[in-house]
Parts: structure tokens; sequence; C-alpha cells
């Protein structure tokens, strides 16, 4: 650049300006109107529904531990999710000298999620600490976890539900028992009992059976001098769906002289060998990717017997209930990991002149999806409740209905939730930066795992049937609600009307069941939910304006102060 004559700059003035005039140039724009991550923060302590209904149903007492837990849920551990679904498991079935290793490797950040959650007891906690509200204590822990990574949940869930099934054979629980209770995790590949804690797995569905565990053709053949529950079988068949292949111990279905029975098989054998499980791949899935599922091959596998011979089916039964509530559990909290995204980052934007919390069709979207939300998290508390106090007939009667409800009902409303919480995000919600694809991704899979929609729909049916009484307790259960709004009192009517043509039911039954499920909802909030939660929540979905999607409350609701509520509190 020329310098002008008599200027009072020197040529270094000159130089530095010119230096800036190229930097300014460079520089296209400055960032703003961005809102900051969500992270950093206590998902407990931020999150007023899930204290709410933790208190709603006894497991308040669990305060100080899901607090503890809430800081690494909204720290560490949202890094370690990210971490573990961008290095997904590699399989190994050799080692360098050719041996048989059947090795699924993970990446240390799943260790970490695992390890975390364990040493926290997520996945024991009503088993040692049995008391009342134990299982809402539990859910709200889950609950937590799944902000950070929900694939880890999968092992999880499993250990936690296996404690049923495994206690129908004493002389296995003993030795096993005290190993999935304790809060260590061991992820070495070595012998059960060199470890002091262990995790267990399922492999239940065949390629020609899916849900109809009845059309497998595995079988099991004695080999020991006990016959029968506890005695010693060799397996040789095949499992579609074999999840987390890495857990010590399996619950298998597997076919004796007496029909279907159950199975626990462990990853090494008792004399210390590996036992003959053999891993055909890891599934290529569209979510839950830092969770491995494989198929697998039993070439002579040896296992022990679980409950009766030829009740399989009865045996595992206590187990997928409870990795039913975690179905629900799981997806109410992917459902409130996707509002607390949604709701953090339009707080955060604005857009046409004013903050996105000021505009009124964003507030009636944003309400909308936290009723939902709250909604969900209240009827899994419920159904929590109930598990904490199975000796309680009605409550024993309700959970058998409102379980198989529940989880049809939330998990389906999930992947459509996560996607409306999405589309308030923008397009940034698009990229795989934000943990809301991760979400989108997850939402599917609960509906389809442990039973479909429709086999959940079938299950009503057949409790309903079988078991008239499971009726009368979930009716009963609804009636608590009943005085307070006239269009519930309508709606209850109407619903118990839907059973007097029994003809046609199975072709209706997802009518029938959404119905269930609603109504339950309204129940619950309105029988011990915040009064405007209940109000608007009748109003949205018992008393119905032609709307189906959300973002259609009605005039009078106060959208903001129920979006405010949600909001995660930081």
């Amino acid at each position: 650049m020329n310098q002008p004559v008599n200027s009072r700059f020197s040529p270094a003035d000159y130089a530095a300006f010119d230096c800036q005039q190229h930097k300014a140039q460079a520089e296209t724009h400055p960032v703003f109107n961005q809102p900051t991550a969500l992270e950093n923060f206590n998902t407990y302590t931020s999150d007023v529904a899930l204290q709410y209904w933790v208190n709603a149903f006894g497991g308040d007492w669990a305060d100080e531990q899901l607090t503890a837990y809430g800081v690494r849920c909204g720290g560490d551990l949202i890094e370690a999710g990210f971490q573990a679904n961008e290095n997904k498991p590699k399989f190994y079935p050799h080692d360098r000298f050719g041996n048989r290793v059947d090795l699924a490797k993970f990446h240390p950040a799943y260790h970490q999620l695992m390890r975390t959650a364990i040493e926290a007891e997520m996945h024991a906690l009503p088993w040692t600490h049995a008391r009342a509200g134990a299982h809402v204590a539990r859910a709200g822990m889950v609950y937590q976890h799944m902000n950070a990574d929900a694939g880890s949940g999968c092992p999880l869930t499993m250990t936690f539900a296996a404690v049923p099934a495994l206690q129908h054979a004493p002389s296995v629980a003993k030795e096993w028992l005290p190993k999935i209770m304790a809060p260590v995790y061991d992820e070495r590949n070595v012998p059960y009992f060199e470890k002091q804690g262990v995790t267990i797995g399922m492999a239940m569905t065949e390629k020609q059976g899916g849900s109809d565990v009845r059309a497998n053709t595995t079988r099991a053949y004695a080999v020991g001098d006990k016959t029968g529950n506890g005695g010693e079988y060799e397996i040789v068949g095949h499992k579609w769906f074999c999840s987390a292949p890495m857990c010590d111990a399996f619950l298998v279905l597997a076919h004796t002289e007496s029909g279907l029975s159950c199975f626990l098989l462990p990853r090494w054998r008792p004399d210390g060998s590996k036992n003959q499980m053999y891993v055909q791949r890891l599934k290529d899935k569209l979510g839950n990717i830092s969770n491995a599922s494989s198929e697998v091959e039993f070439r002579g596998a040896f296992a022990w017997m679980l409950g009766d011979e030829g009740r399989g089916v009865r045996t595992i039964i206590e187990m997928v209930s409870m990795t039913r509530f975690d179905c629900m559990i799981g997806s109410a909290a992917l459902m409130r990991g996707a509002l607390a995204q949604a709701i953090h980052h339009t707080s955060g934007r604005s857009a046409f002149g004013k903050n996105l919390h000021e505009q009124p069709l964003m507030q009636n979207v944003l309400a909308d999806l936290a009723i939902e939300s709250e909604a969900a998290l209240a009827i899994t508390m419920r159904v929590g409740h109930a598990l904490d106090n199975l000796s309680d007939e009605h409550e024993n009667l309700f959970a058998r209905l409102a379980t198989a409800v529940g989880k049809y009902w939330i998990c389906k409303r999930a992947p459509h939730f996560a996607y409306e919480a999405m589309e308030c995000i923008g397009g940034v919600a698009y990229v795989e930066d934000n943990i809301l694809p991760r979400i989108y991704r997850e939402a599917p899979v609960n509906a389809i795992w442990e039973g479909s929609g429709n086999v959940q729909c079938l299950d009503v049916l057949r409790a309903m049937s079988k078991e008239p009484a499971v009726v009368d307790a979930f009716f009963n259960e609804l009636k608590k609600a009943v005085g307070k709004y006239p269009q519930y009192d309508q709606f209850l009517l109407a619903l118990q009307a839907e059973f007097k043509d029994v003809s046609t039911l199975e072709y209706r039954s997802r009518t029938v069941v959404d119905k269930l499920a609603v109504a339950l909802q309204a129940c619950v909030l309105i029988e011990k939910g915040d009064a405007q939660i209940a109000d608007a929540f009748v109003r949205s979905r018992i008393a119905r304006n032609g709307a189906f999607n959300y973002g259609t409350l009605e005039t009078g609701i106060d959208c903001y102060s129920i979006m405010k509520r949600a909001q995660p509190a930081l």
C-alpha cells in the first residue's frame, strides 16, 4: 500500500492497518443467536417432572443417589455416550494364533458407561434395597442414564431382569446371584468364577420364529446326573438375536422331550474351558450402536436348566415383564432427552425478532411435547410403584395389564416425538454433532424388542381372557379419577363398552389398547399429578379437538408455564 506524502502515520502503522484489513475480510461473520450446549448439568435436579414423580411414588429416599448419578449423566457420561456410539463394537472370531475366541471388543467409553451404572447399582437396586419405592428409584436412574447412552442400557436391563428367572433354580442362584447383584463391573474375558461381578444377556428368538418362541428348533440334552431344574444340559441350535454377546451368561430357550425350557448358558464352562457358543456376526443396526447384538450357534454348549422342564415360557415371563418395564422407562427417557434439547435450544434462539419461547406457536408445540413426556413418565412410575407392591393383589393384577399397555403406547409414541423435537431445533438437530439423530435412530427399538406392538396387544387380550380379574383391577384403577372431569368420565364409559363385542376384539385391539393407555395416563395425572398438566392432558387427549399433530393445544392452556416446567433448570 502507498504511503501518502506528509502523513503523520509511520510505515509500521500502515502495515498494522493493512493486516487488520485482511483479517477483517477473512472473518465472514460473527457467531450469534446460537444457544450453548446442554451439558455439565444435573439430569436429576434439573428435571422438575422426574423429581415430582419419583417423590409421588415413594422413591425419594434415593434422592442422594439419584442426584449423584445426575451429575455423571449430565457430565462426563455425555461425552462417553458420543464416543461409544462413534466407535461401535468390533468382532474378532479368532486370536492371532488362530484360536477361536468369539470376542466383541468395545471402546473404553462403553466400559466407562457400564462401570458407572453398575457401581451406582442401576442393575440391581430393587434386589439389593428391598424397600418401598426401590423400583421407582431405579427407574429414575435408568431414565437419566438414557441421557448419555441407550445402548449400554441393554445388558444392564437384562442383568437386572434375570434375577427372578434364576430364583427358580436355587442351586444355580446360590452361585450366580451374589455376582449379578454386586456393584462390580469386570469386562475381562475370563470364566465367571474368577469374577466378583457378572452381567447377563439373553438369546431367545430364532430365524423362523421371531416373537413366536414356541417355533424354536434349538434342542437341549441332559448330560449330568441331575436332570430338570438346576440340572446340566448341552444346547444345540442357533439364535437369530443374542443381545450383548460379551455378557458372562445368557438366558436361553430350548426344547427338551417335555417341551420348551429355560436355561442359563455361561460363556465359559465350569471346568474353565470356552463354551461351545459361536458368534456368527454382529448385527449392523439402525440404532443401539454402542451395544453389540449378534447371531450365535450352540454346538453342544453347556447350560443349567432354570425352573420346571417344559415350562420355559413361564420361567422367563417375570424377566420379560421386567424388560418390558425397562422399555417403558427407556422410551420415556428418550422423549425427555429430546424434549430437554428442544426446550434448551429454543430458549437461546430468536426468530422473526423474538425469542422462540415468546412465539405463541412454538410455545404450543413445546408445551404439547412437555405434556406427552410427563404423561409417559407418570404411568412408567405408576407401574414401578405396582412392581414395588406385588404382594398387594390389586397392584399385582394391575401390573400384568399396565406393563403391556404402557410398553405398547410409550414405545410407539417415542419415534414421532423425537422427530418433532428435532424439528423444533431445526437443521442443526439433523447433524451428528447433536444427540437428536442418535435419539431418533434409537427410538424404534423398544417398540420392536421384547414383543412388537401387535404382540403387546395380543398379550393384553390373552391376559383379559385367562384372568378376568386383571380387567377389573385395571378399570378399578381408572375409576380412581372419576368425578373430576366429565370428559374423562364419559371416555371411561365408552372404553368399557369396547369390550362388549368380543368377536371383533382382536381386530380392534390396537384401538382398544390406545384408549386404555390414554385413559391410564389421564387417570394418573388427575389423581397424582400437577393440576395444570392434568387439565391440559384431559383437554387435549380426552376431549379431542379434531387435531392430531403436536402443537394443537386449545386456547386457554398456559403453554408458557408448562413449557417452563419442562425446561432443564440449569
